[in-house]
C-alpha cells in the first residue's frame, strides 16, 4: 500500500487528561495499551511510543518496511525519527514489532526450538538496530521493544530461557492485563483492522430510498443557487443547529437528503468541515475569499423543517483566530480545532453515509476520512477514502486526500501535543 521510505503513519496522542491518567505496571499493560490507542490490533507494524520520564507521549504506528536493502531501512529509521521529533518534550522511545515473520519460523522447527538469536540476526533484529541508531542521535533512546505474533510475545532484548522462554508468553497476558480491562470498563473498544475494511464491499447496507430520493430532490433545488449569499448562510444555519443538537435518533428523511445534497457542492462541502473546526465565522470568510457568491436574483432560499432540533447557540470565536481554508483543511490552523464539534459531525456524517452511496456517500466517506487524518489515524483515513473512491470514482476530495495519507503527511494537530486529538476522553466509547 505504501513505500518502505513513506510509511501510512498514525500519531494519536494517547496521554489522557487529568483525572483520567492511566498507570502502568509492566510490559503487558503497556501492549494492551496500543491497540486501544489506535482502535484495532495492528498487525504487520512498527509502533513507536514517546516518552517524557516515566510518562508515556505520543504513539506512531507505521507499515512495517520491506525488509530488503539496508539504504530502504535507513530511510525508513530516518522517516521514523522525524515523526518521533514531533514530541519536542520526548527524551526516549519505546518499540513493538508486530510482526510473525523473523522471530518465530512458522515452517519450520516447532515453537521453542528457534535459535536464542534469531531476532537478533534476522531481519526484524536489523530494524531495530537501525531504529536504535537513529533514535539515539535524535535524543530519543530506545528504552526497551517487544515483539508480538499471532500467539506470542516477548521482550526482543532478553534471552534469558527462565524469564523469556521461547517462542515467548502468550498474547492472552496482553489481553487479560489490567490496563486492557480497565479501558474497556471505560467504554474503549478495539475493532477491525481497516486494511481490511478498505478491502470489503463500500455496500454495507441496504440504501434508504426515501433519503436518496430527499436527496435528489434538494439537489435540484440547489442547482440555480449555488452562488446565493442568502442559501449559503442556510446552509450554514442548518448545519449549525444539526452539529449543536447532535440528535440521537435517525434523521428525518427530508433533513437527511438537504444535509447530502448540500455536500455535493464542493464549496459548500468544505465550509461545513472548516465550521466544524475552526467555527463559522471561518467558514463564512473563507467563502467570501474565494469569490463564489453572485447576485442572488431574487431567488428563495430553500431549507427543511428542522422540529424538534434546538437553534445553534451564538459561538465564541474570539477563542478561534480566524483562518484560511487551506490551513484549517491541513490542520495548521487554528491552534486547536473544535473536537467535539468534529465528532458531532463525524456521527452525522456517520448517518448520511449509511443511507446509500453516489456522490452524497462519497462526500460523507470523504469528511469522516479527513477527521480521522486530523486525529492522526492514516489507517483509517485511507479505508474510508478508499471507499469513497468506489462509491463515486474520480471523487476529488477524496483522491487529494489519498494522496496526503499515502505520502505519508501528518495533520498539524495530529504532530503537536497541545493539539492533537485524545481519545480517552470522559465521553469515550
Amino acid at each position: 500500500m505504501t513505500s518502505p521510505d513513506l510509511p501510512t503513519p498514525e500519531l494519536p496522542t494517547p496521554e489522557p487528561p487529568t483525572p483520567e491518567r492511566l498507570t502502568v505496571t509492566g510490559p503487558e499493560d503497556i501492549l494492551g495499551f496500543i491497540p486501544h490507542s489506535l482502535g484495532y490490533w495492528p498487525a504487520d507494524s512498527l509502533v513507536a511510543m514517546t516518552m517524557q520520564g516515566k510518562r508515556l507521549g505520543a504513539t506512531l504506528r507505521v507499515d512495517l518496511p520491506v525488509l530488503d536493502t539496508e539504504a530502504g531501512l535507513s530511510r525508513f529509521s530516518s522517516t521514523v525519527r522525524d515523526y518521533l521529533e514531533a514530541d519536542h518534550d520526548a527524551d526516549g522511545t519505546l518499540l513493538v514489532l508486530f510482526s510473525n515473520d523473523g522471530w518465530i519460523d512458522r515452517t519450520g522447527p516447532a515453537p521453542g526450538s528457534v535459535p536464542a538469536a534469531a531476532a537478533a540476526a534476522g531481519p526484524l533484529g536489523r530494524l531495530l538496530a537501525a531504529l536504535e541508531i537513529e533514535l539515539e542521535s535524535s535524543g530519543r533512546p530506545v528504552r526497551d521493544a517487544w515483539f508480538v505474533g499471532d500467539d506470542f510475545w516477548r521482550n526482543a532484548y532478553c534471552f534469558d530461557q527462565s524469564c523469556c522462554p521461547l517462542p515467548g508468553r502468550s498474547v492472552d497476558e496482553i489481553r487479560d492485563s489490567r490496563l486492557n480491562a480497565e479501558m474497556v470498563f471505560r467504554g474503549s473498544s478495539v475493532g477491525e483492522d481497516p486494511s481490511s475494511a478498505a478491502n470489503a464491499s463500500p455496500v454495507t447496507a441496504p440504501a434508504d430510498a426515501a433519503v436518496l430520493a430527499s436527496e435528489h430532490r434538494w439537489a435540484g433545488e440547489f442547482a440555480a443557487l449555488r452562488g446565493s449569499r442568502s442559501q449559503f448562510a442556510r446552509i450554514m444555519d442548518v448545519w449549525d443547529c444539526v452539529l449543536a443538537a447532535e440528535p440521537e435518533g435517525t434523521l428525518p428523511a427530508g433533513l437527511a437528503g438537504y444535509l447530502r445534497a448540500s455536500l455535493r457542492i464542493p464549496h459548500w462541502r468544505d465550509a461545513v468541515l472548516v465550521m466544524s473546526a475552526a467555527g463559522r465565522t471561518a467558514a463564512e470568510q473563507g467563502a467570501e475569499e474565494f469569490g463564489i457568491f453572485e447576485p442572488d436574483a431574487g431567488l428563495p432560499v430553500v431549507s427543511p423543517l428542522l422540529d424538534g432540533l434546538p437553534a445553534a447557540g451564538p459561538e465564541d470565536d474570539a477563542a478561534y483566530p480566524v483562518p484560511g481554508y487551506g490551513e484549517v483543511l491541513l490542520g495548521l490552523a487554528p491552534r486547536s480545532p473544535r473536537w467535539e464539534r468534529m465528532r458531532a459531525l463525524e456521527r452525522v456524517l456517520q448517518q448520511l453515509g449509511a443511507a446509500g452511496g453516489g456522490e452524497g456517500g462519497a462526500a460523507a466517506l470523504t469528511g469522516r476520512g479527513w477527521i480521522e487524518w486530523c486525529r492522526g489515524r492514516g489507517s483509517f483515513a485511507h479505508a474510508l477514502l478508499e471507499r469513497a473512491a468506489a462509491e463515486h470514482p474520480g471523487y476529488r476530495l477524496a483522491e487529494l486526500l489519498s494522496e496526503v495519507v499515502s505520502r505519508g503527511t501528518l495533520c498539524g494537530w495530529a504532530g503537536r501535543r497541545d493539539a492533537a486529538w485524545q481519545k480517552f476522553e470522559t465521553d469515550a466509547a
